[in-house]
């Protein structure tokens, strides 16, 4: 699944790219700078910082975009900047790129079927940890508890336990 995001993403970008390299340059209706949200801006800064912090990089996928140096991240977070431009909400801005990625674009995927095991997977590997401790455990008092020790043994740990005799 994650192999096939990462390729997903990758086509995205590098399709991206050559439509751009193919495209006839046309004057842009609004330059880059009136897009991006400025210092003069905090507000929409602000929600570009948050918006990206709910994002996975695609890329390194244990990292936010906003965390992240990725090209693809980079990407995600001027597409942000571009739609807090236009005046799209916070939901409709993350409603887009689940849209475009899935859930696993987002840091936080929500509950359902097929994030399931996402959410309940810890706690199933927690269970299946303690419940196989259990059984090793029981299986070496088990063991113990069938081989008793001998007359030497015992006079041995006697020994050893009153801290006087020493072992051969």
């Amino acid at each position: 699944m994650r192999i096939a995001l990462i390729a997903l993403a990758f086509f995205a970008v590098s399709g991206t790219a050559l439509a751009q390299q193919s495209a006839p340059s046309a004057p842009p209706v609004e330059t880059a700078k009136e897009a991006l949200p400025t210092p003069k801006d905090p507000v929409a800064a602000k929600r570009a910082v948050a918006l990206g912090a709910e994002l996975r990089c695609l890329v390194c996928q244990n990292q936010t975009i906003e965390e992240s140096n990725a090209e693809l991240a980079v990407d995600l977070r001027r597409q942000i900047r571009e739609q807090i431009a236009q005046g799209k909400t916070d939901r409709e801005i993350l409603d887009y790129m689940v849209a475009r990625y899935g859930d696993f674009v987002l840091y936080r995927p929500p509950f359902k079927a097929t994030t399931a095991l996402l959410w309940i997977g810890p706690f199933l590997l927690l269970l299946i940890g303690i419940l196989a401790l259990r059984r090793v455990l029981a299986g070496r008092r088990k063991r113990v508890d069938e081989q008793p020790l001998t007359d030497a043994e015992r006079g041995e740990a006697e020994r050893l336990l009153a801290g006087t005799g020493k072992t051969e």
